[in-house]
């Protein structure tokens, strides 16, 4: 089979395909045949240093992915060849989703939501589950608590929006003005221009803050939390202010998840969870999908087309 793998540590252009023999499912596995890949950030963070994960004996590259089932392992009873599944295999272990079959848990996936194609349906798994995870099990986002989500029109900050909406929050999001307009019709109920306004000078009285950005933006961000509010920073855990009494705060690493993807996908078969993608790319320019993604300027997301 056709698999993007990593040659050496380094920039985009260590990426290069090759043939590998099709994995085979074990007990509890199934055999997805990929029709396309999501591009993350955690894809060029850990093609640059080798960081984070477990590699196998040949360093593949890619967890998001959505496909058909080829063939069911022993044990396996809820998907049988021909269903249309997608998931986020392995994480934070090597998936190799940027290949054209990959082998993992039946519970590390969900079948597909009909109401997308393959395409989008990979766009969801990591970024999703990131932030369903976050707002539901971290912080029990309840109705009516106001959420601030940082580069709201990012891969996880774009579902942020949809999902903490979808329970009933009041949604503020931070991105450049230029992405306002998509991410009110996600449903934002504010929108802030961080290029021209500090965000802690009118925010406050926030239950939850979603920080993908890092840097300085965790300290600002206690700022406009109301005491015992959730700080949930996703860019490690060095970003987590050190002082922050009186908050809950904390970093978060998305994990398998297949209850969260069935809530992710009927959210999506409900209307009320729309992944935006903003380039689609073939398996063989992977190395471009990492240059566009590294300039940090995506909406939405990156999508590798396999099949």
């Amino acid at each position: 089979m056709r698999a993007i793998v990593v040659s050496q540590w380094g920039g985009p252009e260590v990426l290069t395909e090759t043939d590998l023999d099709r994995p085979e499912p074990g007990l509890g596995e199934i055999l997805v045949r990929v029709h396309a890949a999501g591009v993350n950030p955690v894809d060029w963070k850990t093609r640059a240093s080798g960081a984070l994960i477990a590699w196998g004996p040949v360093p593949a590259v890619g967890w998001d992915v959505s496909g058909t089932v080829e063939a069911a392992g022993p044990g396996v009873t809820m998907f049988q060849p021909g269903d249309e599944v997608f998931g986020m295999p392995r994480f934070p272990n090597q998936a190799g989703a940027y290949a054209e079959y990959v082998t993992a848990p039946a519970r590390h996936f969900a079948r597909k939501p009909a109401a997308i194609d393959h395409v989008r349906a990979a766009a969801l798994p990591l970024a999703s589950l990131t932030a369903w995870q976050a707002l539901t099990d971290t912080a029990d986002l309840r109705a009516g608590q106001r959420v601030l989500v940082h580069a709201a029109a990012g891969g996880v900050g774009h579902f942020a929006v949809q999902i903490a909406k979808a329970l009933g929050a009041y949604v503020i999001g931070t991105a450049s003005a230029s992405k306002h307009e998509l991410v009110r019709s996600l449903g934002a109920d504010e929108m802030i221009d961080y290029r021209t306004t500090a965000f802690e000078d009118v925010v406050s009285d926030v239950d939850v803050v979603i920080d993908g950005i890092g840097g300085d933006y965790g300290a600002r961000s206690l700022k406009v939390l109301r005491p015992g509010g959730h700080l949930i920073t996703l860019t490690g855990p060095d970003q987590v202010p050190a002082e922050a009494e009186g908050f809950r705060t904390g970093w978060t690493l998305v994990e398998p998840d297949h209850a969260g993807l069935r809530a992710v996908a009927a959210l999506v078969e409900e209307g009320k969870l729309r992944p935006v993608v903003d380039t689609v790319l073939p398996l063989a320019e992977a190395a471009k999908a990492h240059e566009i993604g590294e300039q940090g300027r995506t909406t939405g997301k990156i999508v590798l087309t396999v099949a």
